[in-house]
């Protein structure tokens, strides 16, 4: 196995750290694959009448790219753990939504709605300060 893997992969600080370029296209590039994703899933871009891979690629566009773009920064441990349970998360929401509800807009939004309410129950966005 060392000869595959010589060091482990955590041997080394993540380079994508706060106030780093890095850090930034990550954050950017997650955020933006959101929105686009939205608009993708919402029939806004390559407008059509039938269901396409367009449509399809904004629905799971939380789960392929804004969750493995925020992921691959330094953050925190709360943060992380809540992009975890996301990354197991999202798939449930896309493979049982269609069983009820045939909208890739629909689909989308469940898993932007399941994105903010991880954030803020995981990063406690809702929870008072004394």
């Amino acid at each position: 196995a060392a000869t595959f893997a010589p060091r482990a992969s955590t041997a080394t600080k993540n380079p994508a750290v706060p106030g780093t370029a890095l850090y930034t296209i990550f954050e950017v590039q997650g955020y933006a694959s959101m929105l686009l994703g939205g608009a993708l899933s919402f029939n806004l871009v390559f407008p059509s009448n039938e269901p396409d891979i367009w449509r399809l690629m904004g629905m799971w566009s939380i789960w392929m790219f804004t969750i493995p773009s925020l992921r691959a920064r330094d953050c925190s441990s709360k943060e992380k753990e809540a992009l975890n349970y996301l990354f197991l998360l999202v798939p449930l929401i896309n493979v049982i939504i269609p069983f009820f509800v045939k909208s890739f807009a629909v689909v989308w939004s469940a898993d932007t709605v399941a994105f903010f309410v991880m954030y803020a129950w995981k990063l406690g966005w809702l929870q008072r300060s004394e």
